[in-house]
């Protein structure tokens, strides 16, 4: 009996304080967890909402107007960046607000640039610039679905001509005009699933 007690007895003082103390270091180790959560939230709003706002940000693509480029459904990764330091080039992909209703945005790709004219005969696209005052037809291995289009649009500044790949059903400079500057967003730099970089730039292709 004496020593059954003597073994609770020691238990009992050995036992108690380390229950204070794992409840003490457990509040304590609650605190730091927070605390060091809260930092983390912090950093990745410092970091991550103005990349989201002026550097990238996700789109979904919504229609046929790009296939067989871009299909619906495909999630794009868009630089916001880079049109703030160079203007787009022939070819590049563009996603911008619609001029009609800019709480929209489409995607479409440049055909034409500011100053230059858009001649299009039968499908068959021509760029009239200072290089080519002739005209220069594009050559458009995108093109898979054509529409025998006829029109001439002359850019001014600040005006780029742009056409879905998809001429047949898309609605873009032939139906509505050229998109101003202002309205640009960006490029698309990823797409995911199938995954791709720099997606459907054609940019060296078609440049003339």
């Amino acid at each position: 009996m004496i020593k059954d007690n003597t073994i609770k007895k020691i238990m009992d003082t050995t036992t108690l304080p380390e229950h204070d103390s794992e409840n003490n270091s457990g509040k304590n180790s609650t605190k730091e967890f927070w605390k060091e959560l809260l930092k983390l939230l912090i950093i990745a709003a410092v970091i991550v909402v103005p990349f989201r706002l002026y550097v990238a940000q996700p789109f979904i693509v919504d229609g046929a107007s790009m296939d067989p480029t871009f299909r619906t459904g495909q999630y794009l990764i868009v630089d916001e960046l880079t049109y703030h330091f160079k203007a787009p080039a022939r070819g590049s992909v563009l996603i911008f607000k619609f001029p009609k209703d800019e709480s929209k945005y489409f995607i479409k790709r440049v055909i034409g640039l500011p100053g230059e004219t858009v001649a299009i005969k039968n499908g068959v696209v021509s760029i009239v610039n200072a290089d080519h005052p002739k005209g220069m037809a594009l050559d458009e291995p995108y093109v898979e679905l054509p529409k025998d289009d006829t029109e001439t649009y002359t850019l001014g500044q600040g005006e780029y001509y742009v056409m879905g790949d998809n001429r047949f059903a898309s609605a873009d400079s032939r139906l509505w005009g050229p998109v101003p500057a202002k309205d640009i967003i960006g490029r698309p730099i990823l797409r995911l699933l199938p995954f791709a970089i720099w997606p459907g730039d054609k940019t060296k292709e078609d440049s003339i």
